[in-house]
């Protein structure tokens, strides 16, 4: 197979990386379905293009590190099927970049809806 073609290959590898996170886990399929309502209401609410992009960057740092957790966690699992202090340590902290790019995604959020929310809701 040339170059091209294991190029084309190597993205069909990532797309199902990404439908299988987004099929098996409860938490990827919440954060794509609050991306979809949080890229809705940018449109609805007529947010500017600078602070859609905040937007898209927040939501795809959550996505990444939720497939980069999913990897940690499927790594760890196939390593040691027993409980091992190193195996909750690497799943803990996978898990916590997630929590902080969401924490994240909720002060851009904030920053950038908290605005068009009180003129919309006239508060």
């Amino acid at each position: 197979m040339g170059e091209m073609g294991r190029l084309v290959r190597s993205f069909g590898y990532a797309i199902e990386g990404i439908i299988y996170t987004i099929k098996t886990q409860r938490n990827m399929q919440i954060h794509v379905g609050v991306a979809i309502m949080v890229l809705l209401a940018s449109w609805l609410l007529n947010i500017s293009w600078d602070h859609v992009l905040l937007v898209f960057f927040s939501i795809f740092l959550v996505l990444i590190l939720e497939m980069v957790n999913t990897a940690v966690e499927a790594t760890v699992d196939l390593v040691t099927p027993e409980y091992h202090p190193l195996a909750k340590v690497a799943k803990d902290v996978a898990a916590g970049a997630v929590l902080l790019a969401a924490i994240l995604s909720l002060i851009v959020g904030c920053y950038v809806f908290g605005g068009p929310l009180l003129q919309v809701l006239h508060i």
